[in-house]
């Protein structure tokens, strides 16, 4: 069986970037680098699956919409994950989110986690 790679770069601004949120979804912790999406700023909205809840603290989450203006930005780490990391980020990240790949201010490409209702887009 071949050793999976974290060759997926995941820009996390919001619960994944908490250490029990990475233990729980990734089964270890990830450390990342800075990096900023253009264009973009965060919402809030209320989570009411009680297994995300309980995993992350909180039952108000950011999301990411898409304003297309330069004077909005959001901070957040890149994490780099394998391919079943990604999946599982996923399972966590729920139907309030989607996941596409952006391009960051360092230049780089990552997914990114927006609104699932297309104001992310």
């Amino acid at each position: 069986m071949a050793a999976a790679f974290a060759d997926q770069a995941l820009f996390s601004y919001g619960t994944l970037q908490r250490p029990e949120v990475q233990l729980d979804t990734f089964g270890r912790l990830v450390s990342g680098e800075s990096d900023v999406l253009p264009g973009f700023r965060l919402v809030d909205i209320e989570i009411t699956d009680r297994r995300v809840v309980a995993v992350s603290g909180s039952a108000v989450h950011p999301v990411l919409h898409a304003t297309g203006s330069d004077l909005d930005k959001v901070v957040g780490t890149v994490l780099m994950i394998t391919e079943d990391e990604l999946d599982a980020a996923d399972e966590y990240e729920l139907e309030r989110y989607r996941r596409v790949l952006l391009p960051l201010a360092s230049g780089r490409d990552a997914w990114v986690y927006i609104s699932a209702d297309g104001a992310g887009e």
